[in-house]
């Protein structure tokens, strides 16, 4: 019973630490003005910063989680609060833009990564029952940050320059992020394991050769893959698409307010009904969902339209992105969870880098967004093909709970 209520304890620290991570990094949303202009960098200089953070975040979180499946999470997520403030302070420094791309693209992002993945890990091993659940609500944490780290990043700009305030961020992340990090346990060994019987000889004589080289893995991958490049561009362009359809900036803003609450609902509702329903059902279900309210972006043009396809989109997207962490327990394990979860988000993150370049060529290629939603609707169709060829979990992963189903 301890061990279960210091599970929950677990999830908290996990939602927490991905706010203010998260938060920090899309931070640059904000500064992206006030930097140009004082600094008289191209808005496509400061940009890249943003892509580099995407791509520094998934390929760190593959060497992030697996390290935590060999010294425990607490020493990653420690070291990765003392480079995220370091990268925030040392870019508030930059005197050119490849600084500012290094320090805030690079370090923080390579820091980013040491949070998601090392935590959801390790609450994988802390929660037996409700896993869907669990993982949803760590996932709260991205969902939340713009929410709350962006105004106050954009109450700060108000109050003294970007390099000040970003100082701040600095101070806020190590005076939070590191006493946090000193509370984060590895899971009972029993968990680290596998369990018991049969899941104990699984997950011991798994390599992660042989799970990188499996069908599951390859799945798992493409799907995530898939899933992210579908909603990336939508998420990146629909306010800009709104303004093109005649709406004000300020109205066309709260579209990207709707679909960011909608998708805290989408990350309860989907986590629980994987609890009840099983998890690759519910994944199936929120994809195809996805795909549909992508197409449907194209019919909309007034706000109350965009705002319930907005909805939805949002729903769906922010309700399967934690279930891929839960489909990878279920195959491969505890041990080697950390590694095998960072990876296939690393290959989400190409999907997810690629979807506002390819949603811009195309409305610079076209004049319009509409190809942008015709393309990403297919690619959200393609996740749902993929999906349909995950394999039925190996039997000493089963759990008798329908989560595992």
């Amino acid at each position: 019973m301890k061990e279960l209520r210091y599970g929950w304890v677990m999830v908290g620290l996990g939602a927490f630490m991905t706010c203010i991570a998260v938060g920090a990094m899309f931070s640059l949303a904000v500064f992206l003005q006030p930097i140009t202009q004082s600094t008289g960098w191209s808005h496509t200089a400061v940009s890249a910063a943003m892509t580099l953070n995407f791509l520094a975040m998934g390929a760190a979180g593959f060497g992030w989680g697996a390290l935590s499946d060999r010294i425990g999470p607490r020493p990653v997520v420690l070291a990765g609060a003392v480079l995220l403030g370091l990268g925030l302070f040392l870019a508030s420094r930059a005197q050119s833009a490849l600084q500012f791309q290094l320090a805030f693209g690079l370090l923080v992002g390579v820091a980013v990564g040491s949070f998601f993945s090392p935590m959801i890990a390790a609450v994988m091993g802390w929660i037996s029952e409700h896993r869907g659940l669990a993982v949803s609500l760590v996932s709260v944490g991205v969902g939340v940050a713009p929410m709350t780290m962006s105004p106050l990043a954009a109450w700060l700009i108000t109050q003294m320059d970007w390099r000040a305030a970003q100082v701040v961020l600095a101070v806020l992340v190590w005076a939070t992020l590191v006493p946090a990090a000193l509370f984060v346990r590895r899971p009972p060994q029993s968990e680290m394991t596998g369990g018991g019987g049969a899941s104990v000889t699984q997950g011991q004589s798994m390599t992660l050769r042989d799970a990188f080289v499996s069908a599951p893995f390859i799945v798992l991958a493409l799907t995530f893959f898939a899933c992210c490049a579908a909603h990336a561009g939508p998420i990146f362009h629909t306010v800009t698409y709104a303004q093109t359809c005649g709406l004000a900036p300020l109205a066309a803003v709260t579209i990207y307010s709707v679909e960011g609450l909608a998708g805290l609902g989408g990350r309860l509702g989907l986590g629980l009904a994987a609890d009840r329903f099983g998890v690759k059902r519910v994944l199936i279900a929120g994809l195809a969902i996805q795909a549909l309210a992508a197409f449907a972006f194209i019919s909309a043009s007034r706000l109350g339209e965009f705002y319930a396809v907005a909805a939805t989109f949002g729903f769906a997207y922010g309700g399967v992105m934690p279930l891929y962490a839960v489909l990878a327990r279920e195959y491969f394990g505890q041990r080697i969870l950390g590694a095998v979860f960072g990876a296939a988000a690393m290959v989400s993150s190409l999907g997810m880098a690629a979807g506002p370049a390819v949603g811009g060529w195309i409305f610079d290629t076209f004049g319009r967004y509409t190809w942008m939603y015709v393309y990403s609707g297919a690619i959200g169709l393609g996740a749902v093909a993929i999906a349909l060829a995950f394999p039925p979990f190996p039997k000493a992963a089963r759990d008798p709970s329908p989560a595992a189903a």
